[in-house]
């Protein structure tokens, strides 16, 4: 599996936000939501990002090599009954 790098923007909204997050998958692509709405799982790629960590579901870390800012469009988990 290649390394995924984590735009500095994400970084800065984990930062801000200090809490957990996770790339899940949306029906509109991928998706950055807090672990409370989508926990982590055992076999998530774990990045540190300050005192928290941004997992990465092992589904989206086949398909991405980036973590991107368009991750965090809440309107994706709005239309998406998934969540």
């Amino acid at each position: 599996m290649q390394r995924i790098t984590v735009d500095q923007e994400v970084v800065d909204f984990i930062l801000r936000n200090e809490r957990d997050y996770r790339v899940s998958t949306s029906c509109s692509g991928p998706v950055i939501v807090p672990t409370t709405v989508k926990p982590p799982k055992e076999t998530d790629l774990k990045v540190k990002v300050g005192q928290n960590t941004l997992y990465i579901s092992r589904v989206q870390a086949r398909y991405i090599d980036r973590v991107t800012p368009d991750m965090l469009d809440e309107s994706r988990l709005e239309s998406c009954s998934l969540f």
